[in-house]
């Protein structure tokens, strides 16, 4: 990713670069490509949310160094705050001009993307970087209450597709077919989804859910949440990832996201969901949470007895976060 803003700095092509930033490392590279871009003529306006926690002295400092530097900055907004991982570089190519957009759950911060598990995506998919540009226009108040057709973008309509989502496996099961979910969270804490995941279950919806902290729901409970499973793993790297997978009457959705299914996350700031269409990268993915699934090594059992006993099984031992890292090949 600083090679990225780095190569769209010097590249006499760029015109704009767009990005919300809400942790960044104490020694930012991002930042210092980004005021690199401006002093070459690029116009670059950056969010920079100055609510995080623990790091609002680091965002406001780099923020002052970036509107010296003739950065537009753009700061919190009222009653929201900005937790979207978004990126957009815009190139003239030929007539065209063309946006290229990064996507992600994790920070722009080169120091904690060492330790955190994060997934993200690069894309021109034209589908997607229309509707990014319509985010960054909100930021930047040109847009009151923008639409979205893929993404899924809080406070607007993430929370009403996801339940949308959620209903449809309701209406499969019901219907005697295949119908399942796979979740992937930092946490589960919005009292009306986990109303609606006991729901799915009484349903007979397969529900099986990665979370690594703060989870509300209580699974196997009899009539409530028997079809529910829910593992965490604490292991070496900080598990940050959110991945969200419905069968969707077989023909499967997959969405990353930079939000829990947290009520603070669905209503109460600007967050982004996004589809995975490329079918590579979605088989991949799909790969990494079945890894995830089947740790047998750092997996502990989220159950209404708060015991939190390691998963065991008698199947080969896995470890998800060395099982992926060997699944992309063991590159840095």
């Amino acid at each position: 990713m600083i090679r990225f803003f780095e190569e769209a700095a010097a590249d006499e092509q760029v015109e704009e670069i767009w990005a919300s930033l809400y942790r960044v490392a104490s020694k930012s590279a991002i930042t210092q490509a980004l005021i690199a871009a401006r002093k070459a003529g690029k116009k670059v306006t950056v969010f920079v949310e100055v609510k995080a926690r623990f790091d609002e002295a680091s965002n406001l400092y780099w923020a002052s160094q970036m509107e010296e530097a003739g950065v537009k900055v753009l700061y919190s907004m009222p009653g929201l705050k900005v937790h979207a991982k978004i990126a957009m570089v815009v190139r003239r190519e030929g007539e065209n001009r063309v946006r290229y957009c990064y996507l992600g759950t994790g920070n722009f911060n080169e120091k904690t993307a060492r330790v955190y598990v994060d997934e993200a995506i690069l894309t021109a998919d034209k589908r997607l970087t229309a509707e990014i540009n319509k985010v960054f226009q909100f930021l930047n108040g040109k847009r009151k209450n923008p639409k979205f057709e893929h993404l899924l973008v809080a406070p607007f309509n993430m929370r009403k597709q996801f339940n949308a989502l959620i209903e449809q496996e309701i209406a499969e099961a019901k219907a005697g077919r295949k119908a399942e979910m796979t979740l992937k969270m930092n946490s589960l804490e919005d009292e009306k989804i986990i109303a609606r995941l006991y729901k799915a279950s009484q349903a007979g919806v397969n529900i099986r859910i990665v979370v690594r902290g703060i989870c509300r729901l209580v699974p196997g409970i009899p009539g409530q949440s028997e079809n529910i499973q829910v593992t965490s793993i604490v292991d070496r790297f900080l598990e940050h990832a959110r991945v969200y997978l419905f069968h969707n009457a077989g023909k499967p959705v997959m969405y990353l996201a930079s939000a829990d299914w947290m009520k603070r996350n669905l209503s109460r700031r600007i967050e982004v969901a996004f589809p995975i269409y490329n079918r590579t990268l979605f088989r991949e993915m799909k790969r990494m949470l079945d890894i995830q699934l089947r740790d047998n090594t750092k997996a502990r059992v989220i159950d209404a007895q708060h015991s939190n006993a390691y998963v065991k099984s008698r199947r080969k031992k896995t470890r998800a976060q060395y099982a992926s890292y060997e699944l992309l090949g063991g590159q840095v």
